[in-house]
C-alpha cells in the first residue's frame, strides 16, 4: 500500500502513531474503495442470490400446478408410463440439483427437511428401474420413442410429453445396460427434439456423442462415419469424433476389401448357395415361434387362436355349482373364456365395496412380489416379475373370509389348505413372464415346507381396470384374458390325475396405460381327495 510503504523506514513511538494514523487515512480511502468493490460484490450476489430464487420459485410453480393436477386421480396420473418415469427421474435427480441450489443459501429449515426427506425419495436403482419400464413397454407393444415421448399412449388422461433432457436421460441409461440398439433410438430422439429447435442444457454434440458409439457397436460403419463428420462440423476439435473418423474411415475401407473378396467366392457357390438358402428357408418356416414373440403378440391382442370353431365351443350361463346353498338364489355369472384348459370368468365377483377394503388392508404391507426358487423352494425376488404384493389372512377381516368362502362356494375346493389372499398391484410396465403356478417333477421342493400338496388351482380377481395393456395370456395355446374390474377368472393347473397341465404356461402382460390391481388365491391339493376325486388317466 502506498501510506505502508511511506512510513515503513521511521522508527520509534511517533512511527507507530504515525503509522496507524496515516493508515487510518489511507485505510479509509482504501476501504471505500474496497467498499466499492463489496457493494459490487453484493449487488453480484443479490443478482445470483435473485436468478437462483427465480429458479426455485419456477420450479415450484411448475411442480405446484404439476402436483395438484397429479393428486386429483393419483392412480390415473400415475398410469402414464412417462408421468411415472418422470416422477422417478424427479425425485432422484432434479430435487438433488434443488438441494444443491438451495444449500449455497442459509435456508437450513427447508435443506433440513429436504435432508430428513431424502431417505424416502428414489434411488439410482429405482430411476433405472422406471426407464427399463419405459423401454420394456416400447418393446412388447412397439411404440416408437416418438409416440412414447409425445405421449400419444391409448386411454392417456394426463399426456406428458419427454424432453431433450428425459430422452438423454433415458438414452443413458440404456446405454450403461449395453443397450445400444435402445440407446440409438433415445439418443435419435433428443436429437430430433433439438434439430426441431428444443431448448435444452443438452447440447447436440454430448447426445451425437453417444448416439455414434451406439450405431458403431451395432455394426453400422457407414452410419457411425456420417454421424462423426456431423459432429465436426459443430465441433472440428472434438478429440474422440476426430479419432473415430480416422478409425472409422479405415475400418470401413477393411470392410469393403473383405466384401470384394467374399463377392468374389460366393458368385463361384451361387448355384450351391441358392439351394442352401432355400433348405434354410424351408426349415425356419417350420420352426415355431419363440415364447417371447408369442407373448409380446398376445400382450397387443394380435395372435390370439379364437377361431369360430372354438368361439362355437363358449358359452356364458348362470352358475350355482350343483345347486349349493349358497348360490341357488343369487346364481352367479359364469362365461367360458377358453376351452382347453379351460378358463372360466365370474362377473359381478366382487364388490367395489369389497376392493376398496382389499386394497386398504394390502397398500401399507405392499412389497416386491417373490417367486418360488425352482431349486431350494426358496421365496426370492426376480426381474422377470415386476409388482407389488401382499398377503391377507381370512381372520384379519370378515371382508377377506368372505372372499375366501364364496371362492369355496363356487369351486367347491376346500380352501382351509389354500394359500392366503396374495393383493398385487402392478404399476407401469408392471409383469409377470410366462411361469407355471404348479411345481413341476424338476421342482420336488416347490411347496414342501406348506405341506399341502402342489397348487391344484388358481382364482385371479381383477379388482381394477386398465387402460391399456395388462392382459393375462397363455402363449402356449393362444389365449388372452383382459382385465375387467369387479370379475374374476378360475383355472386347474393340474389334471384330475394330480399331473400338471403345461397348456396353463401364463403371463401377466406390462401394463401399458393405467393401474392394475389383481388378488389371487391358490389352491392347494390336499384337502380335495373327495371335492375332486383322482382320475386314472393321466391327462383327465
Amino acid at each position: 500500500w502506498s501510506c505502508v510503504s511511506k512510513w515503513v523506514c521511521a522508527g520509534g513511538l511517533a512511527t507507530k502513531t504515525k503509522f496507524f494514523n496515516v493508515f487510518s487515512v489511507c485505510q479509509m480511502t482504501d476501504l471505500l474503495y474496497t467498499e466499492k468493490g463489496l457493494v459490487t460484490s453484493l449487488k453480484e450476489y443479490i443478482r445470483q442470490e435473485e436468478n437462483r430464487l427465480e429458479q426455485v420459485k419456477e420450479w415450484a410453480d411448475k411442480l405446484d400446478s404439476l402436483t395438484i393436477t397429479a393428486t386429483q386421480d393419483p392412480e390415473g396420473f400415475l398410469g402414464h408410463p412417462v408421468n411415472a418415469f418422470k416422477l422417478m427421474k424427479r425425485l432422484n435427480s432434479e430435487w438433488a440439483d434443488l438441494e444443491s441450489l438451495v444449500l449455497k443459501d442459509t435456508a437450513n429449515g427447508f435443506i433440513s427437511n429436504l435432508t430428513a426427506q431424502r431417505q424416502f425419495f428414489p434411488t439410482d436403482e429405482d430411476q433405472t428401474g422406471a426407464a427399463k419400464a419405459l423401454l420394456r413397454l416400447q418393446d412388447t407393444y412397439q411404440l416408437s420413442a416418438n409416440t412414447i415421448s409425445n405421449g400419444d399412449l391409448p386411454g392417456v388422461v394426463h399426456k406428458s410429453r419427454m424432453t431433450v433432457a428425459d430422452c438423454f436421460e433415458l438414452g443413458k441409461i440404456a446405454y450403461s445396460e449395453a443397450d445400444y440398439y435402445h440407446t440409438e433410438l433415445w439418443m435419435a430422439q433428443a436429437l430430433t427434439q433439438l434439430d426441431e429447435g428444443e431448448e435444452s442444457t443438452i447440447d447436440k454434440v454430448s447426445v451425437m456423442d453417444y448416439l455414434n458409439y451406439a450405431i458403431y457397436q451395432q455394426g453400422e460403419l457407414e452410419r457411425a462415419l456420417e454421424l462423426t463428420k456431423r459432429m465436426l462440423k459443430l465441433d472440428p476439435n472434438h478429440q474422440r469424433a476426430n479419432g473415430n473418423l480416422k478409425y472409422f474411415e479405415f475400418q470401413l475401407e477393411k470392410q469393403r476389401k473383405a466384401e470384394a473378396e467374399k463377392k468374389e467366392q460366393e458368385d463361384k457357390k451361387r448355384e450351391k448357395k441358392v439351394l442352401d438358402k432355400r433348405e434354410a428357408q424351408r426349415k425356419r418356416s417350420k420352426d415355431p415361434l419363440p415364447e417371447r414373440k408369442k407373448y409380446e403378440m398376445l400382450c397387443r391382442g394380435e395372435g390370439v387362436k379364437l377361431t369360430p370353431r372354438r368361439q362355437s365351443r363358449l358359452f356364458c350361463r348362470y352358475f350355482d355349482n350343483n345347486r349349493n346353498p349358497q348360490l341357488l338364489l343369487a346364481p352367479v355369472k359364469q362365461e367360458d373364456e377358453w376351452d382347453r384348459p379351460r378358463i372360466v370368468r365370474y362377473h359381478d365377483i366382487i364388490s367395489d365395496s369389497e376392493i376398496k377394503t382389499v386394497k386398504e388392508m394390502a397398500k401399507p404391507r405392499l412389497r416386491r412380489a417373490t417367486i418360488s426358487n425352482p431349486t431350494t423352494g426358496v421365496l426370492e425376488t426376480a426381474p422377470y416379475r415386476i409388482s407389488k404384493s401382499a398377503w391377507l389372512s381370512g381372520y384379519e377381516h370378515s371382508t377377506i373370509e368372505k372372499i375366501n368362502q364364496r371362492i369355496e362356494d363356487i369351486t367347491g375346493l376346500e380352501m382351509d389348505t389354500a394359500e392366503e389372499l396374495q393383493v398385487a398391484n402392478y404399476g407401469v410396465g408392471g409383469q409377470y413372464e410366462p411361469h407355471f403356478d404348479f411345481g413341476r417333477k424338476d421342482e420336488p421342493d416347490a411347496f414342501k415346507e406348506l405341506g399341502t400338496g402342489n397348487r391344484i388351482a388358481t382364482w385371479l380377481f381383477y379388482m381394477s381396470d386398465v387402460s391399456a395393456g395388462g392382459a393375462t395370456v397363455f402363449p402356449d395355446v393362444g389365449a388372452a384374458v383382459w382385465p375387467k374390474k369387479g370379475t374374476a377368472v378360475f383355472w386347474y393347473n393340474l389334471f384330475a390325475s394330480g399331473e400338471g397341465d403345461y397348456s396353463t404356461r401364463h403371463a401377466a402382460c406390462p401394463v401399458l396405460v393405467g393401474n392394475k390391481w389383481v388378488s389371487n388365491k391358490w389352491i392347494h391339493e390336499r384337502g380335495q381327495e373327495f371335492r375332486r376325486p383322482c382320475e386314472m388317466s393321466e391327462n383327465e
